[in-house]
């Protein structure tokens, strides 16, 4: 459930802030580049990972002001002045003592604190940052001016479509939910001056001087290829910060923590704790099935909205006996389709065969898709690359026509149904070359 917004005054400034949990450690969340406190909720991937950090401490998530649902500024602010926001909001929650986790623009804010105040600061955790984001001629593991002015560049013209998006996300670029998800947090997270102003203040943050005199117990944790914060940099805050422990991550992807966050959260309870709980899994082996009405758009504008409405509301009633009788779960409708899951591939085909021949009476053409894959449960909702690929295995499909993938004709082997080849196709967003097969009549 998502916590409630409050806000905590610091100076003439108002801090949006969340707390969520009641363990015995306070863990205050230090964002990075931008954020949005409500945004987060909106996620099943961090309102995954605030859940479980929620369950073994008391977690304080906030917006730097400037960003967010915080007080917006005309300047960034400095080190400093985010320090003294800091202190002020942990004044406001109750917390005299506190746990660290900063991200990517927030590790030298992290860094800052823990040094300054050592009394307040119990524990440190940084992911994906650096001492110093920018090169120069003794510091290799920073960005060059070129970068910095291709960086400067992308926020300008593409700030929430999204920008930066093969930078943060390399691998995951042509994941379209994480684009929207990117798009939509850097939207919601701050306007395009204030992100190119934080990025550029970055640029100017030098905290190498001050790592060798943080005594609060460090846990760097970084992905190994990414290019925001070069884990020779985190490498070198792990030398240089005494005692501290490096956890490296074989990912190329800075935003790994908005896709796939448990394997951080695992090494912060641990860290934390000294308990690693095993995670519940979430993720379940499913027949995902998109079926929608072929042409309904120019069917709508000939029946008029009255009896378009009625048609569809016939149609809707038919899919959801047919899916009950097959043992389907609706999953959502998408406006004129519908996205189901099943548990055995052999009946999502024979559903599909039923709802097609049986919507045809009332003079309507579904096409169908299906996939067969690993997929993500996420509250009432499913998702994951699978339901990605059903989706365009379906987009592919003609009038009238089911199509599966080549996973669902081979789990289905030995059965009577048969199948007629469709060739090899790329699907967009989805890794690969699959071969697609048509459902015979």
């Amino acid at each position: 459930m998502q916590p409630k917004t409050r806000y905590a005054k610091s100076g003439d400034g108002s801090i949006a802030y969340q707390v969520l949990g009641e363990g015995p450690l306070d863990l205050v969340f230090i964002p990075g580049f931008v954020s949005n406190v409500e945004f987060y909720w909106e996620l099943p991937t961090t309102t995954r990972a605030f859940e479980r950090l929620a369950s073994f401490s008391r977690v304080v998530l906030w917006d730097k002001r400037g960003t967010g649902l915080s007080d917006p500024i005309d300047h960034v602010p400095t080190l400093d002045e985010r320090v003294d926001d800091v202190i002020a909001l942990m004044e406001t929650v109750g917390s005299e003592r506190a746990a660290f986790f900063g991200v990517s623009e927030g590790g030298p804010m992290s860094l800052m604190f823990a040094a300054a105040h050592p009394e307040r600061t119990s524990a440190l955790v940084i992911y994906g940052a650096s001492p110093k984001f920018s090169a120069s001629p003794e510091w290799e593991w920073g960005w060059s001016e070129e970068d910095i002015a291709e960086f400067v560049d992308d926020i300008d013209r593409n700030w929430g479509d999204p920008a930066l998006i093969n930078l943060f996300a390399p691998s995951q670029a042509d994941n379209e939910a994480l684009r929207y998800a990117w798009g939509r947090y850097q939207r919601m997270g701050a306007s395009p001056a204030m992100a190119r102003a934080v990025l550029e203040a970055l640029c100017q943050l030098d905290c190498r001087e001050i790592l060798s005199s943080i005594s609060a117990p460090t846990l760097i944790l970084h992905p190994a290829g990414e290019r925001v914060a070069h884990v020779g940099a985190a490498r070198y805050m792990a030398q240089q910060i005494p005692g501290a422990q490096m956890v490296e991550f074989p990912s190329d992807d800075h935003l790994m923590l908005m896709y796939d966050p448990d394997p951080s959260i695992d090494e912060i309870e641990q860290f934390l704790t000294g308990v690693r709980h095993k995670t519940q899994s979430n993720r379940i082996l499913a027949t995902v099935m998109f079926t929608d009405i072929v042409g309904s758009t120019v069917r709508a504008a000939e029946l008029g909205d009255n009896r378009w409405r009625d048609l569809l509301a016939t149609h809707d009633g038919a899919v959801r006996r047919e899916l009950k009788r097959f043992e389907g779960r609706e999953v959502k409708t998408t406006g004129d389709g519908f996205f189901a899951t099943f548990t055995a591939p052999s009946r999502a085909i024979a559903c599909a065969r039923a709802l097609r021949d049986g919507v045809r009476q009332l003079g309507i053409d579904v096409r169908i898709g299906l996939h067969t894959g690993e997929c993500e449960l996420m509250g009432d909702d499913v998702g994951g690359v699978a339901v990605h690929t059903g989706a365009r295995v379906a987009a592919l499909a003609e009038g009238g026509e089911i199509l599966v993938s080549s996973t669902v004709k081979d789990l289905v082997a030995g059965s009577r149904v048969d199948f007629v080849e469709r060739g090899a196709h790329q699907l967009k967003g989805v890794p690969g070359e699959w071969r697609l097969f048509a459902v015979a009549p």
